[in-house]
C-alpha cells in the first residue's frame, strides 16, 4: 500500500472523505492542517493572523519533508494550498477531490457547522477573492492529480468507495 494524498480546494470535503475511507480500508490517516495546529499549539486562523501565510507555508514544507521520509500506508488529507509542495509526488498517489466553486460554498453553507467551518478558513472570508484563488488553483490541481474524483452532490461514502476503487487500479 502506498500513501494516498488528498488535494483539492478548501471545503471540498477532504476530511469527510478521508474519515469515510478509513471505515472501508486498512489505511491510517493524517491531516496536515491538524498536524500544524498540534505542532504550533494554535489554530491555523491564528497562525495566519499572527505570522502570515508565508510562515504557514513554511510549516507545510516541513510537514511535507517529514511525510516523504517517515510515513507509509497512510491517507493524508491536506490543506488547500499544500499541493504546492515540490515533493508531493514522492509522498504518494495524488487524488484530487474536485467540485465547482459554487458547489463547494453551497456544501459548506448547508453543513450543520457552517459558521464554524467558514470561520476556520481565513481565505474564505472574501468569496470574490476565494473564487479567484479557486480559478487559479484548479488547473494546477488537475495537472498534479493521478486520480480525479468529482465529489459534487455525492456522499462522502460514495466518494470513499470510488477513491479506493481507483487507487487499487492505479497501484
Amino acid at each position: 500500500m502506498k500513501n494516498i494524498v488528498l488535494i483539492g480546494f478548501m471545503g471540498v470535503g477532504k476530511g469527510s472523505v478521508a474519515r469515510e475511507t478509513l471505515k472501508h480500508s486498512n489505511y491510517m490517516a493524517i491531516d496536515t492542517d491538524d498536524l500544524i495546529e498540534s505542532m504550533e499549539n494554535r489554530k491555523i486562523k491564528s497562525i495566519f493572523e499572527n505570522d502570515g501565510e508565508a510562515y504557514f507555508r513554511k510549516l507545510e514544507k516541513n510537514i511535507a519533508k517529514w511525510l516523504e521520509n517517515s510515513v507509509n500506508d497512510t491517507l493524508i488529507s491536506t490543506g488547500g494550498g499544500f499541493y504546492k509542495q515540490t515533493n508531493l509526488k514522492k509522498i504518494g498517489i495524488i487524488v484530487l477531490l474536485d467540485s465547482p466553486f459554487d458547489a463547494i460554498i453551497k456544501r459548506i453553507k448547508e453543513h450543520p457547522n457552517a459558521e464554524k467551518k467558514l470561520k476556520k478558513r481565513p481565505l474564505l472570508k472574501d468569496l470574490k477573492k476565494a473564487k479567484e484563488l479557486y480559478k487559479q488553483r484548479r488547473p494546477e490541481y488537475l495537472k498534479l492529480a493521478d486520480i480525479v474524483i468529482d465529489v459534487t452532490d455525492k456522499s462522502a461514502r460514495d466518494c470513499a468507495k470510488e477513491l479506493l476503487k481507483k487507487v487499487k487500479k492505479h497501484a
